[in-house]
C-alpha cells in the first residue's frame, strides 16, 4: 500500500534490493522470500519476537535522487504481486515525468506531493470511525487479516505477544483476538506456526499455573487443548478472552451477531494501541458490573466513577468509597463491603450545589432530594467537572409531576411501545380499558391484603412479633431514609435476614430488586400493555391457560377467578413484552407469590426484574440458566462437600433435585411461609443466597445422603427435609403444601426452624462472593449451551436419519458444516438478517437456513458433481429446485435431501435431479437466452406450467377436456381436490414436465463441464455426443408429430414449416454449438505452453472427431471443426441461428437414451464417499491459510 514518505538513512540495513531505475528502488526484507541464510533466518525470526512486522512489510519501495544519501519509503507490500503492481505504475506513470525535472528537489517535491495525494484519494472512501483506531493498530489488523484469510468484516480487537506451546516447545509470536476468533501467528528461525479457532468453538477457558505451564492460559475445544503462556498482562488478556467467548456464547443462544456500540464517547487522550472495539468492550464490562451492583436496568450506561466520602447521619462519620453517575442515576458504595450503598436517582434530585472547601472538608458537594434528604459527598478530584456532567444529565432527565400516567420519553429499546403510540388514538385520548382498570382491587393491593380485609386481627405472641418487626423497619427508615434513596447498610441485612413483616413486603421488594426505578421510569405502562395483549392467541397464552389452575391451587387468593385473572393479566402482559421468553413454566409459581404481596403493575416490574436482570436465561425455551447456576452448584459442592459430591454423582442426585430448586426459588419444594423469607433475602443479597441455602440443605443432610444407595431414596431424603422447614413466627393462616402431603411418611421427621436454616448458610458458606458466582456462571455457561448444541444435533439426526441414506455420523458432520455456514452469515455479512434465517419456535430442523451464496459454497466443498466453473451456476439451480417456500434460504432437511440424491440415488434419481437443475424454477430466465421460448412452450397447450404432460395427446384432445371442465363443479369436486392436495404425493417420472431445446442445451453444457476434471472424459465425451445426437433426432421426430394435429400447426408460419431437413441439421447444430461454448467457457490458456494446455487442445480434438462420427450429418462435422475459429461461415450461423421452440424431449426418452452408453451408466451409478469430502471441507480454512502464507508472504521452508 501507499505510505506517507519517510525518511530512511540506511536503505540497505536488512533489506535486499531487487530491483532498480534512476528513481525508484524495490527491496525485499531478509528473512522472508528464498535465500537469505542464516542472517535472514534472525531477521524473519526478530520481525516476529519484536512485532516489527506490523510496522515493516517485507517488501518495500524508496525513491532516491541522484547522489543523495537520503531515501524516501514511499509504498510497503506484505506480498510481491503487490508491491510488483506498484512498481509497475510508478514506471507507467512518473518515470517520464520525473526526466523533465531538472533539480533533484523538485523531483523529490513532485513524488512525495504525488503519493499523498493518492493516499488522500484512498481515504475518501474511508468510514469516520476507522479513524478513531491508532495508525499500528490498523496495520496490525490489516496484517491478521493477511496472514489468516480474513475478510474485512472480521474486526480485531487487541493482540498481545505470548507463547504458544506446541507439544513441550513454546513458540513465541502474537495472539490476535478478534471478535469471531482467537488467532496465533508466529515464524521462528524457519519455523512458521499458525492456528485460528471460533470463539463459538471453545468449551473450557481457563487461567491456570503448573510446572510445565506457568500462569498459562487453557483454551478447550471439543478436539483439542491449546496452551498460551508468557503474557505482559496474563489478567487483561484472559477478561478479554472471556468477553468475546461470552458473546459468542450469546450468539448461540440467541442468535444475535455483534454490533458494535457507536455512540461511545472519544477518550479524552489518545490510547496508544487501544482499538474502538477494545474500549467498547472495556465500557460494556465496567456497565455491566455497575448495574449489578446497584441493580440498575439493562440501558444504563455508565458516564464515569471518582473516589470521594459520603457523610453518614446515622453514623455522624464519613465513609470513604466511590462515587458513580449514570444518565440516570448518581450511586455511591463504600470501600468496605456491606458498610453502604446509596442510589439517588436523578428524577428524585431537586438541588446540585458546590458547599466552600475546608481543611476538614475539601471540596464538598451538596445533593438534595423531593424527600428532603441532603447527602453530603467530600474529596472529589474533579469536583467542577463533574457537577457539569451532572447537570448535563439532569437537563435531559424528564420532570414529571407525580402520578402522571404517560409514556417515558426514554422507553427500554427492547420494549415494545405502549398505548399511546397506538396509531388508532388521538393526541391525549385515554384507550378503553376493556381488560384492566386502575380501579380493581388487584390494581390496588395485592391478594393477601385483599383477603385478609375481612380477618378478625388476631392479637397472640406471632402478631406481637410481626408489629415488632414493623416498628423495627420503622425506626431504620426514620434513621436511614425511607424509599429508593434510603442508605443501605449492614443493619439493613440483619433486618432482612429476620424477615420482612408482610405489610412492607411488597414495598421492600420493588425497592431491593430495582423494579421501583423501572416501575417509575415507565408510568402507564403496563396497563396499555394489558390493553394490547389480552385476547390475542399465542402459543405463549395456551400455555398460560393450562397453568392458571396450577399455580398454587391450595391458597384461598387463587381458588376464584379474581387472583385468577390478575395471573393471566401479568403472565399475558411480560409474554407480549418479551416474545423472546414469552412463558416458561414455573413463571406462574412466581408470579402468583408476587401477586399475594404486590398489585398489579408492581407484580409485572419485578416479574420483568427477575427474568431479565436477576435470573438472567432462566425462563427461555431451554431454561439455560437454571442449567448454568445447576452447574455452578455442582461445582460449589464438590469445593466445598468433596465427599458428599462423589456419592451423588454416583447417583446421578444433583441436577436432578436442584433444577426446581432455581427456577422456583424454592417455592415449589418448600412451605410457602419459609420459602417467602428466602424469596425476602434473595431480592436483597441476589443468587448466592439460592445457592447458600442449597449447600445448607445437603450439609444437614450429608450422614444420610452418604448412606443413600439409589438416586429415589436421595430425593425422598431431601423432600421430607424441605417439607419440615417451618416458619413458626408467620402470622397467616396454615396453607397445605401438596408436596409435603405426596412425601410423608409413618413418621415425620423434625421440624427445621427456616430462621435456623438462614442462619446457618451465612455462617457455613457466607463467603461466596458474587464475582466468583459470575466466573464460575461463565465457565458453566460454554458447557452448557454446547451441550444443548449436542442435543438439538442428536434431535435433528434422528428426525432426518430415517428419510436420508446418509449414516448417523454422516448427517452429524453435515450439520455442523451447515451450522457453521449459517454462524459465519451471522458476523461476515449476508443478504437477510440472522433473525430472519433463525426461528427459535420452529424445530431444530428448520431453525437453521442459509442463503444461496452460503450454499455455493457448500455444494462445491461436498457435491459429487465438480463442474470447475460451472459450478457456481449449477450450485444456484439446486438452491432454487430446493427453496420450496421462495424465501431466498433453505433449512438443513432441504440442504440433505439435495446432496442425498446426488451420493445415495440410483442412475435414475441422479439424473431426475439433473433433469430437474435443467427445467423451471431451478433454471431461472436470466440463464436461458430464450426463456420467454421456453415458457411459451408450456403455455402452449393452455395448461398450467408443471402439469402432467401425457405422451400420446394432441392439441384436439385438449380442447375437448378444457370444454368439459367448463361445466359447473359441485362441492364434492372441490373437497375431492382438497384432498388430493393434502395427499403425500409421490413423483413418478411421467409426472415431469418435458424439456425444450434451450433447456436441453443447457444440460449438455451442464454435462461436458461435469465431465471435464474426470479421468475417462474421452470415453464420457463419446457417449454424450451420441446420446444428444439421438435424443436430438427423438426430439425432431416428436415435432413432426406435434406440427401434424391442431392449430398449432396451423398458426405457424410458412417459412417454418418449410424444408424440414434443414431444421434438423440446424437443430442438431446449434446443440453441437452450445456445447462448443461450454468448452470454450473454460478459462484461456496461459502464455508460457503448460501441461493444462496440451489437456485442453486434446479435448477439443477429440470432442470435435467424436461429434463429427456419431451425428451422421455433414453440417455439424462442419461447425465441430470450426469450434475454435473466429469468423467464417460457422461463426455466422452460430449467431444467426435460435433454438427451436416446438423441440421437446421427456424424462424417460433422456434416461433410456443414457442406458445405451455404458460409460454414462457407469458414471451416474458410481458411489461416493461423503466423508473424504467433509474432511478436506474442513481443513478448507487452513489450506487457504497455508496458501497466503506462502504465495502471497514468501515464506520459503526449503531453503532453510
Amino acid at each position: 500500500m501507499w505510505i506517507t514518505p519517510e525518511e530512511v538513512l540506511l536503505a540497505n540495513a536488512l533489506w535486499v534490493s531487487e530491483r532498480a531505475n534512476p528513481y525508484f528502488i524495490l527491496q525485499r526484507r531478509k528473512g522472508h522470500g528464498r535465500g537469505g541464510g542464516i542472517t535472514g533466518l534472525l531477521v524473519g525470526t526478530m520481525d516476529v519476537v519484536l512485532d516489527s512486522s506490523a510496522r515493516v512489510a517485507p517488501y518495500r519501495i524508496l525513491h532516491q535522487t541522484g547522489e543523495s544519501q537520503i531515501f524516501w519509503n514511499i509504498a510497503c507490500g506484505s506480498s510481491r504481486k503487490e508491491i510488483t503492481k506498484h512498481w509497475e505504475w510508478l514506471e507507467a506513470n512518473l518515470l517520464q515525468t520525473l526526466s523533465i525535472f531538472d533539480n533533484d528537489d523538485d523531483i523529490t517535491t513532485f513524488v512525495k506531493g504525488k503519493i499523498q495525494g493518492i493516499i488522500a484519494e484512498e481515504n475518501r472512501g474511508i468510514r469516520p470511525q476507522d479513524d478513531e483506531d491508532p495508525g499500528k493498530f490498523r496495520e496490525a489488523e490489516l496484517k491478521m487479516r493477511k496472514l489468516f484469510g480474513m475478510p474485512e468484516e472480521e474486526k480485531l480487537v487487541n493482540y498481545y505477544p505470548c507463547s504458544y506451546w506446541k507439544g513441550r516447545v513454546p513458540r513465541q509470536g502474537w495472539i490476535y483476538l478478534s471478535v469471531n476468533h482467537l488467532c496465533f501467528y508466529s515464524f521462528l528461525l524457519g519455523k512458521e506456526v499458525s492456528l485460528v479457532v471460533q470463539w463459538t468453538d471453545i468449551t473450557q477457558l481457563d487461567k491456570n499455573a503448573t510446572l510445565v505451564f506457568p500462569e498459562s492460559i487453557r483454551v478447550s475445544t471439543r478436539d483439542t487443548e491449546h496452551f498460551f503462556s508468557m503474557f505482559l498482562n496474563i489478567n487483561e488478556t484472559f477478561k478479554l478472552m472471556e468477553q468475546l467467548a461470552n458473546i459468542a456464547m450469546r450468539q448461540l443462544l440467541d442468535n444475535e451477531s455483534f454490533s458494535a456500540d457507536r455512540s461511545l464517547p472519544k477518550p479524552c487522550k489518545t490510547l496508544k494501541n487501544v482499538s474502538a472495539l477494545k474500549r467498547d468492550l472495556d465500557a460494556r464490562a465496567k456497565n455491566e458490573r455497575y448495574r449489578g451492583l446497584f441493580r440498575l436496568t439493562p440501558d444504563e450506561r455508565l458516564d464515569g466513577h471518582t473516589d470521594c466520602t459520603l457523610w453518614t447521619p446515622f453514623a455522624k462519620m464519613h465513609v470513604v468509597g466511590q462515587m458513580f453517575v449514570s444518565n440516570n442515576y448518581i450511586c455511591f458504595a463504600s470501600r468496605e463491603e456491606d458498610l453502604c450503598q446509596l442510589i439517588i436517582p436523578l428524577r428524585e434530585v431537586t438541588i446540585v450545589e458546590k458547599a466552600d472547601s475546608s481543611s476538614v472538608l475539601p471540596s464538598p458537594l451538596s445533593i438534595s432530594t423531593k424527600n428532603k434528604m441532603t447527602f453530603l459527598f467530600a474529596n472529589l478530584k474533579d469536583r467542577d467537572f463533574l457537577v457539569q456532567r451532572i447537570s448535563d444529565f439532569l437537563q435531559r432527565t424528564p420532570d414529571r409531576p407525580c402520578g402522571l400516567s404517560a409514556q417515558s420519553e426514554n422507553p427500554s429499546p427492547s420494549t415494545p411501545p405502549s398505548w399511546p403510540s397506538s396509531p388508532s388514538l388521538g393526541a391525549g385520548e385515554m384507550p378503553q380499558s376493556k381488560h384492566f382498570s386502575p380501579d380493581l382491587l388487584t390494581a390496588k393491593h395485592g391478594l393477601l391484603k385483599i383477603y385478609q380485609q375481612d380477618v378478625p386481627e388476631e392479637l397472640g405472641p406471632k402478631a406481637t412479633r410481626e408489629k415488632m418487626k414493623e416498628e423495627s423497619w420503622n425506626i431504620h427508615f426514620f434513621e436511614f431514609g425511607r424509599g429508593v434513596c434510603m442508605y443501605r447498610t449492614s443493619k439493613t441485612r440483619e433486618l432482612v435476614l429476620n424477615g420482612i413483616p408482610e405489610a412492607l413486603r411488597g414495598e421492600l421488594w420493588l425497592l431491593f430488586s430495582g423494579a421501583q426505578n423501572e416501575m417509575a421510569a415507565h408510568p402507564g405502562y403496563y396497563g396499555g400493555l394489558v390493553e394490547q395483549a389480552m385476547g390475542k392467541c399465542t402459543l405463549a397464552t395456551e400455555e398460560i391457560e393450562r397453568d392458571l389452575h396450577r399455580s398454587m391451587p391450595e391458597h384461598h387468593a387463587f381458588q376464584n377467578e379474581m387472583g385468577i385473572a390478575a395471573l393471566r393479566r401479568v403472565l399475558t402482559a411480560y409474554a407480549y413484552r418479551n416474545p423472546g421468553i414469552g412463558y416458561c413454566q414455573a413463571m406462574n409459581i412466581v408470579t402468583s407469590v408476587l401477586l399475594l404481596y404486590c398489585n398489579e403493575e408492581e407484580a409485572f416490574w419485578l416479574l420483568v426484574a427477575l427474568c431479565e436482570r436477576m435470573l438472567p436465561d432462566y425462563y427461555n425455551t431451554r431454561v439455560v440458566g437454571a442449567l448454568v447456576d445447576q452447574g455452578v452448584f455442582e461445582e460449589l459442592t464438590r469445593e466445598v462437600l468433596p465427599l458428599l459430591y462423589e456419592h451423588m454423582q454416583d447417583l446421578g442426585v444433583i441436577s436432578t433435585i436442584s433444577l426446581s430448586w432455581f427456577l422456583t426459588l424454592f417455592l415449589s419444594v418448600m412451605p410457602f411461609d419459609s420459602a417467602v423469607l428466602l424469596v425476602d433475602c434473595f431480592f436483597y443479597e441476589g443468587i448466592k443466597v439460592i445457592f447458600q441455602v442449597s449447600l445448607a440443605v445437603l450439609h444437614a443432610n450429608m450422614d444420610q445422603l452418604m448412606a443413600c444407595s439409589d438416586e429415589g431414596e436421595a430425593m425422598t431424603i431431601l423432600g421430607r427435609y424441605l417439607d419440615n422447614v417451618v416458619n413458626k413466627q408467620t402470622v397467616s393462616p396454615p396453607i397445605p403444601h401438596l408436596h409435603a402431603l405426596l412425601t410423608s411418611g409413618n413418621t415425620p421427621p423434625p421440624e427445621i426452624d427456616v430462621f435456623e436454616l438462614i442462619k446457618a448458610s451465612y455462617e457455613k458458606f457466607g463467603s461466596l462472593r458474587a464475582d466468583v458466582i459470575e466466573q464460575m456462571r461463565f465457565k458453566q455457561r460454554l458447557k452448557v449451551i454446547h451441550s444443548l448444541e449436542d442435543t438439538a444435533k442428536r434431535s435433528v439426526v434422528r428426525a432426518i436419519m430415517t428419510e436420508s441414506a446418509f449414516t448417523i455420523e454422516e448427517l452429524e458432520e453435515l450439520y455442523v458444516l451447515f451450522k457453521a455456514k449459517h454462524i459465519m452469515s451471522c458476523y461476515w455479512g449476508a443478504s437477510s438478517t440472522a433473525a430472519e434465517r433463525h426461528d427459535p419456535s420452529l424445530p431444530y430442523l428448520e431453525q437453521y437456513r442459509i442463503d444461496c451464496g452460503q450454499f455455493a459454497q457448500l455444494f462445491s466443498a461436498l457435491a459429487t458433481w465438480s463442474c470447475g466453473p460451472h459450478s457456481i451456476t449449477l450450485a444456484g439451480r439446486l438452491f432454487r429446485l430446493l427453496d420450496q417456500n421462495k424465501d431466498s434460504l433453505i433449512n438443513f432437511t432441504e440442504f440433505v435431501t439435495g446432496l442425498s440424491g446426488m451420493y445415495h440415488g440410483d442412475m435414475t434419481e441422479k439424473l431426475k435431479l439433473l433433469y430437474k437443475l435443467h427445467l423451471p424454477p431451478a433454471l431461472c430466465p436470466e440463464e436461458a437466452e430464450s426463456a420467454l421460448e421456453a415458457t411459451q412452450f408450456f403455455t402452449d397447450d393452455d395448461t398450467p406450467l408443471g402439469d402432467e404432460f401425457k405422451e400420446g395427446g394432441d392439441g384436439a384432445a385438449g380442447d375437448s377436456d378444457e370444454k368439459k371442465e367448463e361445466k359447473p363443479k359441485d362441492y364434492k369436486y372441490y373437497l375431492r381436490m382438497w384432498a388430493k392436495e393434502n395427499e403425500p404425493k409421490k413423483e413418478n417420472i411421467k409426472d415431469l414436465p418435458r424439456m425444450n431445446q434451450e433447456q436441453f442445451i443447457e444440460m449438455c453444457k451442464t454435462l461436458y463441464n461435469m465431465f471435464s476434471e474426470d479421468p475417462s472424459e474421452q470415453e464420457l465425451y463419446h457417449g454424450i455426443a451420441t446420446v444428444a445426437s439421438l435424443l436430438l433426432q427423438i426430439g425432431e421426430v416428436g415435432k413432426k408429430f406435434t406440427n401434424n394435429g391442431g392449430k398449432k400447426a396451423e398458426s405457424q408460419p410458412p417459412c417454418v414449416t418449410d424444408a424440414s431437413q434443414p431444421e434438423k441439421e440446424d437443430s442438431s447444430s446449434e446443440v453441437c454449438k452450445a456445447l462448443a461454448e461450454a468448452q470454450l467457457e473454460t478459462p484461456p490458456p496461459t502464455a508460457n505452453g503448460s501441461d493444462e494446455d496440451t489437456k485442453d487442445d486434446t479435448s477439443v480434438s477429440s470432442y470435435s472427431v467424436v461429434s463429427a462420427g456419431s451425428l451422421q450429418c455433414e453440417d455439424i462435422a462442419e461447425d465441430t471443426v470450426l469450434i475454435g475459429c473466429v469468423g467464417g461461415e460457422g461463426a455466422d450461423r452460430r449467431k444467426t441461428s435460435a433454438p427451436d421452440g416446438d423441440w421437446s424431449i421427456t424424462f424417460e426418452q433422456v434416461l433410456a437414451s443414457f442406458l445405451t452408453e455404458t460409460s454414462l451408466v457407469d458414471y451416474f451409478e458410481e458411489k461416493h464417499d461423503i466423508q473424504s469430502k467433509m474432511m478436506a471441507c474442513k481443513s478448507l480454512r487452513a489450506v487457504e491459510r497455508q496458501t497466503s502464507s506462502s504465495s502471497d508472504l514468501d515464506f520459503s521452508l526449503s531453503a532453510h
